[in-house]
């Protein structure tokens, strides 16, 4: 007798396509903050340069492993004020911010070798470089409510038990169902549910669901988006990035002296985060991070979106 782990029969489940997962080498795990945490548990390293300008998320593998951390400046081009001296046992760690810096990373991981770690959170379509260590989220490109991966090419002596996100989806339901506005809640609720996790495996569910993206169609639609935007506002922008023809960018980053744009486009459910708000505490007005953090926007061009949104975000501006 064939003995099966799935039923056969019986009410249907969620219909999902099997197109394969875009990261396949990579080991897949729940979030990216355990992502790192697994690097820095493979690697033992002593002591990690991280940029000012990231989430504040980033430091809870540091705080839970009591591993030292140093913060370092970047300049609005997004790259390192001053070059920094790695000795043994410590790293370097570089956001690939909104996945525009991957020319960049390559330089760094020429100057740093294997102790550079690429946070490529913000650009899931990097591909990773050999030796590097580097970690991805699927939650910032697609809607899914956990999953990364992880290229390390240390693996753990550890047995990894599975994660679930069946009781982590009702924000995605009820934006489809109700509302953005009305699923907002939920969101917060299960952002707050992702701190203090251990490493696990992702989940079955978010691993079928990134199975059944088509990858190509969204890349292309981000590009075009990106590039209808940087057309109208290049000239406008405080910060110059072109779009690289390899490149699939997380948003527009659009550096404004317009102090009043962000509440506008809010006003009309235009919906921009801040990057990152605890910036402000770690920093200061002099340096250009505390500067990225107040005044850039970044605007949305994901796979949702055609180019007659791209005009109504370009009318408020």
């Amino acid at each position: 007798m064939i003995t099966r782990q799935e039923a056969i029969g019986g009410y249907f489940e969620l219909e999902m396509s099997h197109r394969g997962s875009y990261h396949s080498a990579a080991l897949a795990l729940n979030t990216g903050r355990n992502c790192l945490e697994y690097i820095l548990l493979a690697r033992h390293y002593h002591r990690v340069y991280l940029p000012y300008y990231g989430c504040d998320v980033l430091l809870e593998p540091f705080n839970k492993l009591d591993i030292e951390y140093h913060f370092y400046h970047i300049n609005k081009n997004l790259e390192l004020d001053d070059p920094i001296a790695l000795s043994d046992g410590e790293a370097l760690l570089y956001i690939n911010y909104f996945g525009l810096k991957q020319d960049y990373v390559v330089s760094l991981a020429e100057k740093c070798g294997e102790r550079l770690i690429v946070d490529n959170t913000q650009a899931f379509y990097a591909l990773p470089l050999s030796g590097i260590d580097t970690f991805y989220s699927c939650r910032k490109f697609f809607g899914v409510a956990d999953g990364a991966y992880v290229y390390c090419d240390k693996r753990l002596d550890m047995e990894l038990e599975q994660d679930h996100s069946w009781d982590r989806m009702t924000h995605l339901l009820k934006r489809i169902d109700v509302s953005t506005e009305a699923a907002y809640v939920d969101f917060c609720e299960h952002e707050e549910q992702l701190k203090g996790n251990p490493i696990m495996m992702m989940s079955p569910l978010t691993h079928r669901m990134m199975e059944s993206i088509d990858y190509q169609q969204v890349a292309s639609r981000r590009q075009e988006n990106y590039n209808i935007l940087d057309k109208a506002l290049r000239d406008k922008n405080g910060i110059f990035l072109p779009l690289a023809d390899d490149a699939v960018p997380m948003v527009y980053p659009f550096l404004t002296t317009d102090a009043g744009l962000r509440q506008r486009l809010i006003d009309h459910r235009i919906y921009v985060a801040q990057y990152w708000p605890n910036v402000l505490e770690w920093s200061s007005e002099d340096y250009d991070d505390y500067q990225l953090t107040k005044n850039l926007l970044p605007l949305p061009v994901d796979q949702r979106y055609d180019e007659e949104d791209m005009s109504s975000i370009l009318a408020l501006i």
